[in-house]
């Protein structure tokens, strides 16, 4: 029997006061979409790599209301096979999920072999709206950290890889995205009354993120805060986080095909491999 691993949290885990909002940029556009397509191109070798090989993955976007998560997730996924990956919006519990222990939710959502889960908002809901909104207990959002480290070296320990991402942008950017939103009748369905009110407890906002940071970056799974001001730029990183991430450890070179699969196509129909 395997002990299970050790949870040690990092000695220096990331802040959002130590991200350089300012000169995270890219303002050529063709250099962004030759960098995002092939990004685009590796994720999907690395996709196809678990796929062959039964490995699972979670990939959690945490982030500021219009910090671009949806965009991140539309280019992360938008070359690979759709039947190996599947994205989880998460919002409210049902009313049959509230009453339960609040990680029942999520852990309906676990990948099976061979697939990745994406998480758009996750199990820190506990920890960052639910601890500043009120709708846990100060109790229950404390012993949440411990709770949530548990549960990802639970994951980890069935070797499942899990990828953590913030994305942070600033309370200047944030206005002018909603204002964009607001006026753009095919993004107006974006803005809601609760990320008004979200906006007005920015500080308590910021405290609640930076604990979380603080107490569940892990050395197994650490937190990776990218820089969103810059659209363009905040998607290559996070896509380059996710390869770099999945892609450790990992044979990414194609399977050989099956000498006897070879044999009976060059037999049966007249080609063999070129």
């Amino acid at each position: 029997m395997h002990e299970p691993s050790q949870i040690i949290v990092q000695d220096n885990p990331p802040q959002l006061e130590d991200v350089d909002l300012l000169n995270a940029v890219i303002d050529d556009k063709a250099r962004y979409e030759s960098k995002l397509k092939k990004l685009q191109k590796r994720i999907l070798a690395i996709q196809q790599a678990y796929h062959h090989q039964g490995r699972r993955a979670i990939i959690v976007l945490e982030g500021w209301d219009a910090s671009g998560k949806g965009g991140a997730i539309r280019r992360l996924t938008e070359k690979l096979d759709p039947r190996g990956v599947k994205v989880h919006p998460i919002g409210s519990p049902t009313p049959d999920e509230q009453g339960r222990h609040y990680l029942y939710r999520f852990q309906t959502r676990l990948p099976i072999p061979r697939t990745w889960s994406i998480f758009d908002r996750s199990w820190y809901g506990r920890v960052l709206v639910e601890r500043v909104e009120g709708f846990a207990s100060k109790k229950e959002w404390q012993r949440a950290y411990h709770e949530i480290n548990e549960f990802e070296r639970m994951l980890t320990d069935d070797d499942v890889r899990i990828v953590k991402i913030f994305l942070h942008i600033d309370k200047d950017e944030q206005l002018k995205r909603f204002d964009e939103r607001l006026n753009n009748p095919y993004k107006r369905w974006k803005l809601t009354s609760e990320d008004i009110r979200n906006r007005e407890k920015w500080d308590e906002y910021t405290d609640a993120i930076n604990e979380m940071l603080a107490r569940t970056s892990t050395e197994t799974v650490p937190w990776h805060v990218v820089a969103g001001n810059h659209k363009w730029y905040a998607r290559i990183n996070v896509l380059k986080t996710i390869a770099d991430a999945l892609e450790e450890g990992i044979d990414t070179t194609p399977p050989e095909l099956d000498k006897a699969l070879i044999k009976e196509a060059e037999e049966r129909l007249g080609i063999v491999p070129r």
